[in-house]
């Protein structure tokens, strides 16, 4: 090999290790006081790359944002496509700081339709204590795969994870490059995003297939104003003030089309027992998701997910899958999002499924009803109340009894449907 081909093969290789950025998200809950009056604050995120060795850092671009400690973990790999990392990072917070903002970014992302290069993602903590639940706010609970694929000819919408802990109205909308939330943040033309965090796909020309980096901002908003205090100072928050904000980055994949944008054809389709998306599912050890899809013109090959480093796959029969997950007793009172995708391939085509995720709300304490009558009816079938949505509605929900009934079964207790599956100790519900 001559030094000039050498030089060459290294100019390439350089090139391609260089583009290797999918995306981001944040979320952060705060955990309690210790001794000396410090908040301890856990903020759970995703970094996405083209390989697992790659790796960059949130930065505090506040004057002080306490001390830190990270570990960093593999949610999920794609065939040398991308690698989905989870770090937990646990900072120990003075008591004399009210806010704070960390800063991810670096260069550079895949190569991108709309010509973005740089990345950028920005999160803005709150920690005043809020009078309403007498604790510091929660960020909105969400998180993204890498990479989202749809076929350049088919309108589809992605419905984002909205669910905050505190029971806040949660928005989205594109970031903007003016207010430095990206670099540039070049939202693709044909993609919508509603304030209800519904992506809206529309469908586009052959010329404009290709990857496009996808940058949104979360933001949780009271849903009357509240008052929020630090130390003695007191202040008014109203339904338009922003409490957190957040980051999501991924990579959109439009692809070649497909003979019919019909869901179960050639992209898969969930079955029964697969649960709604927006589901909450309440566990006190380990919990178990059913996934089950089909696509009659194309094979199932695999389920892909992002959330907590420790969720175990499993692959049960053709078409159907099992995510556990077993929380640690340091995750206790948290609610942890899973999303997940099912992949069908024809040929070389690669066709994903709706996006869909549910909430994990982990508690080891007894979680005890409020007195009532309670009516057992004998089950029925899965397909008729395993996938019960979650309502936002917090407020109105009563506490539920997290233990494993011996049988399935469906019960009415203080206006609440929940279906119990047997041998799992997880509860759908939703207000009725």
């Amino acid at each position: 090999m001559t030094v000039t081909m050498l030089l060459l093969f290294l100019l390439l290789l350089l090139g391609s290790q260089a583009n290797h950025y999918y995306g981001t998200v944040m979320t952060f809950t705060p955990k309690g006081r210790t001794y000396n009056g410090s908040l301890m604050v856990v903020f759970h995120y995703k970094l996405s790359f083209r390989s697992c060795t790659d790796k960059d850092t949130w930065n505090c671009v506040s004057s002080d944002c306490g001390t830190e400690s990270v570990e960093l973990n593999i949610v999920e790999e794609e065939d040398k496509e991308w690698c989905q990392r989870e770090g937990v990072m646990t900072r120990e917070v003075s008591s004399s700081i009210s806010f704070f903002q960390l800063r991810l970014d670096g260069g550079d992302w895949v190569k991108t339709k709309n010509k973005v290069v740089k990345w950028k993602a920005v999160t803005d903590v709150d920690l005043r204590t809020r009078l309403d639940t007498h604790q510091p706010n929660k960020s909105p609970q969400t998180t993204i795969l890498p990479v989202l694929r749809v076929p350049s000819n088919c309108q589809r919408n992605f419905s984002l994870l909205a669910f905050d802990p505190d029971g806040d109205k949660v928005q989205c909308r594109y970031g903007d490059t003016d207010a430095d939330e990206c670099n540039p943040c070049a939202p693709p033309t044909f993609l919508s995003i509603s304030q209800a965090c519904t992506l809206a796909f529309n469908s586009v020309i052959r010329l404009d297939e290709g990857s496009y980096a996808v940058q949104l901002e979360m933001e949780d908003f009271p849903k009357q104003t509240i008052i929020v205090h630090q130390s003695d100072e007191q202040t008014s928050i109203t339904p338009r003030d922003p409490l957190s904000k957040i980051p999501i980055r991924f990579t959109l994949m439009v692809d070649l089309p497909v003979p019919s944008c019909s869901e179960g054809v050639y992209l898969p389709k969930f079955l029964p027992p697969t649960p709604a998306n927006g589901a909450r599912l309440y566990t006190n050890d380990t919990v178990n998701i059913t996934v089950m899809a089909e696509a009659t013109n194309a094979r199932i090959l695999k389920l892909m997910f992002s959330g907590p480093h420790d969720v175990v796959k499993h692959a049960v029969s053709h078409g159907e899958f099992i995510l556990s997950w077993t929380p640690s007793e340091n995750e206790d009172g948290e609610d942890r999002p899973i999303c997940f995708v099912v992949q069908a391939e024809e040929n070389t085509a690669k066709y994903h499924s709706e996006l869909r995720c549910v909430i994990v709300s982990f508690r080891t304490e007894p979680i005890i009803t409020t007195p009532a009558p309670t009516t057992v009816l004998p089950s029925t079938t899965p397909e008729s109340t395993s996938t019960l949505p979650f309502s936002e509605d917090s407020s109105r929900v009563a506490k539920i009894a997290g233990g494993v009934c011996g049988a399935a079964g469906v019960a009415t207790i203080s206006g609440i449907a929940i279906w119990v599956w047997k041998g799992s100790p997880h509860i759908f519900y939703k207000v009725v």
